[in-house]
């Protein structure tokens, strides 16, 4: 199906917090240059400078979204040399910091068809500040590729291989177990594994995790009486384990990097 030039969605991702004016900001910035278009905002609870968490909370939310360009800012580098980036996908844009964060969503919307590293001053909001490029620059982009403008006025095509890259999350799978890292803790304290759900079908049913700590492996948390572990493939299609009423991140004892391993019991 043909669709038009440009974008009907923003979507936007940070590590603002909601108690300051930024995220409104940046919510203007948009709405100065493209009226019409309509944000989605994703999170932006995002822990302060925690790019791996930004990263994956954009990848395992913007394959729902409709087609949009979406804006993550989690930018520790700000006003460094880092560069600015948009990124062209097949179900969509990314625009913002070339520090890894744009890459997992990328490659979850069908992989990096374009890079363009943003240097076009004209689309950028006034003086831009060494400390606000989301309100300043990354917004005001996205508005402007929402509106219809193309992609390769944003700036040079940069190779896509010198992109910024996080680090694989470590994930090893043997006879019985399976160990992979901490890759998000929810706000209900689940935890999430790096590892795909895919990985728990040769486990059965008793496990324990960390050696320790006894669970089963189920689908919803009734599965397990409550205050029991429970290990399961959760809604983003990765290996979690939560406590039926309870907080799995106590239990374990984890934070995000962290191994945990799971085995028969």
């Amino acid at each position: 199906m043909l669709r038009m030039a440009g974008y009907e969605w923003i979507s936007f991702t940070t590590d603002y917090g909601t108690f300051d004016g930024f995220v409104a900001a940046c919510h203007g910035s948009i709405a100065r240059i493209a009226p019409r278009v309509r944000v989605i905002d994703v999170t932006h609870h995002v822990p302060p400078a925690d790019v791996a968490r930004g990263a994956a909370v954009l990848a395992q939310t913007a394959p729902h979204l409709p087609p949009s360009v979406h804006v993550a800012v989690v930018d520790p580098g700000v006003g460094t040399a880092r560069r600015g980036i948009a990124l062209g996908t097949p179900n969509g844009v990314l625009v913002g910091p070339d520090n890894g964060l744009l890459i997992w969503a990328a490659e979850a919307l069908g992989g990096i068809e374009s890079a363009h590293e943003l240097t076009n001053k004209d689309w950028f909001q006034g003086d831009v500040s060494g400390t606000f490029h989301g309100r300043d620059v990354f917004t005001p982009v996205a508005a402007r590729l929402a509106a219809g403008a193309p992609l390769g006025d944003a700036g040079p095509a940069v190779d896509v291989d010198t992109l910024v890259r996080l680090p694989d999350p470590i994930v090893t799978i043997g006879d019985g177990w399976l160990e992979a890292e901490v890759l998000t803790v929810d706000r209900f304290g689940n935890v999430q594994l790096a590892a795909n759900g895919e990985m728990l079908r040769g486990l059965g049913s008793d496990l324990v995790v960390n050696g320790t700590v006894s669970a089963r492996r189920g689908a919803t948390f009734a599965d397990v009486d409550k205050g029991d572990l429970l290990v399961f493939e959760d809604s983003a299609g990765h290996v979690a384990i939560a406590v039926n009423n309870g907080r799995a991140v106590v239990v374990l004892s984890v934070t995000p990097g962290d191994l945990v391993r799971v085995s028969v019991r």
